[in-house]
């Protein structure tokens, strides 16, 4: 049976009470036990109280196997396994604030996506650099939304570690009757499908917001897939990782939903907001925001073409109109597909 099943697991801290955090903690107390950690004790006073995050997951009630935490040493302290959900600009400093409180068999997963954007480092590479490479790290990624991971949907999405035994506990905690985990050694090519589709997602919302149609939509995403594979291979990852839950399935739910931030991003460009105004209307971050900048980075400094990429980042900071953007990738030099 898939699942939590392992009686003797102990809780797992989740550190960021935002949506994401808050619905990936009701998922591990669901098939096992749960400590929330959040910057703000007010707010955890409120979850408590209300035994629901009231902000962003109103209809999730909080299992009983889920604890609120307002002390960072004592979430860590009572729990083997640590998970991050915070976004990619915040990974750092949470890192180096849960350093000091790591116990001597801590391991440490995350759910943020992106490349930190002043280094172009994965969030391995920040985790490592931060904790030194004796602590086992892992990521989970994939095709989910909170509100549905909150709700108790049925969803599947990848765990991917070096270490594969974590990788099979992190996925065995975590999975019950309607979520289940899978597992990759492939922590760049994992990373590197969850930094790129938020870009690829803003793209989507652009085009379908300008009334571009579905034509051009699934070519965005047949080839925002290939810019993917071409940068994570170029970094070291595995090519069959983005056929995978953390690649081709989060382009496809990101560009294609509007539950997706990103997505929504880009239609409010579409519709004439500015880039603050439709950041305001969204309310909470908007990763493919600071992702593109760092994508596009990435790429050069490896020498991969991502010609989609390099659009959004001209339109998001150069200001560049989103119709000459269209122009550009339309009237380049035609080619092979593969």
């Amino acid at each position: 049976m898939a699942g939590g099943s392992d009686a003797g697991a102990g809780p797992i801290a989740v550190l960021g009470s935002g949506s994401w955090g808050t619905a990936l903690a009701v998922q591990f107390a669901r098939a096992g036990r749960a400590i929330l950690w959040g910057r703000s004790p007010e707010a955890l006073e409120d979850y408590a109280h209300a035994r629901r995050n009231l902000r962003y997951l109103p209809d999730v009630a909080f299992p009983d196997t889920l604890a609120i935490e307002p002390d960072l040493a004592r979430a860590v302290a009572q729990a083997r396994d640590v998970l991050i959900a915070v976004p990619s600009t915040a990974l750092r400093g949470v890192l180096g604030d849960l350093k000091p409180e790591l116990r001597s068999d801590s391991r440490v997963a995350w759910a943020t996506k992106g490349f930190e954007v002043d280094s172009g480092l994965l969030p391995h590479q920040v985790a490592t650099q931060v904790l030194g490479p004796k602590v086992p790290i892992a990521v989970l990624s994939g095709p989910t939304f909170a509100s549905e991971v909150g709700r108790g949907l049925p969803t599947a999405m990848t765990v991917a570690s070096p270490q594969a035994r974590f990788a099979a506990e992190l996925a065995a905690h975590v999975s019950d009757e309607n979520f289940r985990a899978y597992t990759s050694p492939d922590i760049v090519g994992v990373e590197v499908g969850g930094a790129v589709k938020n870009v690829l997602a803003i793209a989507a919302g652009i085009s379908d917001g300008m009334g571009f149609g579905a034509n051009t939509r699934i070519a965005l995403i047949a080839r925002g897939l290939a810019e993917m594979t071409r940068l994570g291979v170029a970094l070291g990852a595995q090519r069959e990782t983005f056929m995978g839950l953390a690649a081709l399935g989060d382009v496809v739910l990101s560009c294609t939903d509007d539950q997706s931030r990103n997505r929504r991003f880009g239609l409010l460009l579409a519709h004439g907001r500015t880039l603050a105004a439709a950041a305001a209307e969204i309310g909470q971050v908007v990763e493919g925001v600071a992702a593109a900048r760092a994508v596009v980075n990435v790429a050069s400094r490896v020498g991969v073409e991502m010609p989609i990429a390099e659009q959004v980042a001209l339109v998001l900071y150069e200001g560049r109109p989103m119709r000459e953007a269209v122009r550009a990738l339309m009237s380049r030099e035609l080619r092979a597909e593969t």
